[in-house]
């Protein structure tokens, strides 16, 4: 019996809703800000940056955030194939829970690599430009989506 043939699917466990907003994506992000395990500075920065895009916007923060998190999920993404001796980059339908995950990282990464002052300033500003469809986080996206689209012929290669 051939096992690679076989979808396994490894059950996550979702984190307990955060405190501020009850959400779970929020936790999540705390997570991903989160340092050598310094859980309470990450949770304080994502609040903080919360605190700065209802400043800026005006609008509830949680709402901002989804929509920023919708702007960034990935619909396509390529993964490598070997066939025949030869790699090539098979575009694939990227799951919801992955999106998101994607979303998250590339939001958080992106806000790292920009120059504003502290990380809080670093990752409102990130939001709102993922909000206006701009960025580092967008480019990461786009990009994602623009190899896809160029190793399109490839798809029949996915089994």
């Amino acid at each position: 019996m051939n096992t690679h043939a076989i979808e396994r699917v490894i059950p996550g466990r979702a984190p307990a809703p955060d405190i501020r907003y009850n959400s779970q994506m929020v936790e999540k992000l705390i997570n991903y800000v989160m340092r050598r395990g310094k859980k309470s500075l990450a949770r304080k920065i994502v609040y903080e940056a919360f605190d700065i895009v209802q400043e800026k916007t005006g609008e509830p923060p949680l709402e901002v955030f989804y929509k920023a998190i919708t702007n960034l999920m990935p619909k396509l993404e390529t993964r490598s194939r070997r066939v025949g001796g030869s790699s090539y980059q098979i575009p694939y339908e990227v799951p919801e829970d992955r999106q998101r995950t994607l979303a998250l990282r590339w939001l958080v990464e992106a806000a790292r690599n920009r120059r504003e002052h502290s990380m809080a300033a670093r990752l409102a500003a990130e939001m709102l430009d993922a909000l206006k469809n701009q960025g580092e986080a967008i480019k990461k996206r786009e990009e994602t989506h623009r190899m896809a689209e160029a190793n399109r012929a490839f798809a029949h290669y996915r089994w």
